[in-house]
């Protein structure tokens, strides 16, 4: 599975922006896929995951309510829908797949996308 990570760019705070992951690969539709962000110089944390089978979606304490992580399997691409965006949100978003259940934890996924960057400025 190869992941691309695009949409990311300057907001102002409250503004919105929507990030797009396309995978290529046949067995997209059986590996959760997971939108993780990493602030300079802090680690990589969790954002939101969606199954594979239901389409079950969990998200990060910080982003509940504002942030909406969805799945096109026709599109073979996962979006993160992000909105009421404050100045903490800056950071690189990555976007990774992991095969064998969700995870929160950015160490068990198995694929991983090459970034896009947010900048929410206040």
């Amino acid at each position: 599975v190869q992941l691309q990570a695009s949409g990311g760019g300057l907001v102002q705070a409250g503004g919105s922006l929507r990030l797009s992951c396309a995978a290529s690969g046949r067995t997209f539709i059986t590996y959760d896929m997971g939108w993780f962000r990493q602030a300079s110089g802090k680690e990589r944390e969790f954002v939101a995951v969606i199954t594979w089978r239901g389409g079950s979606t969990y998200y990060a304490d910080s982003v509940k309510g504002r942030f909406t992580i969805s799945r096109d399997t026709a599109k073979n691409t996962v979006y993160l829908q992000m909105n009421s965006l404050k100045p903490e949100d800056t950071a690189i978003y990555y976007c990774a797949a992991r095969y064998g259940g969700f995870s929160y934890s950015a160490l068990s996924y198995d694929y991983w996308g090459q970034g896009t960057k947010v900048t929410v400025s206040s």
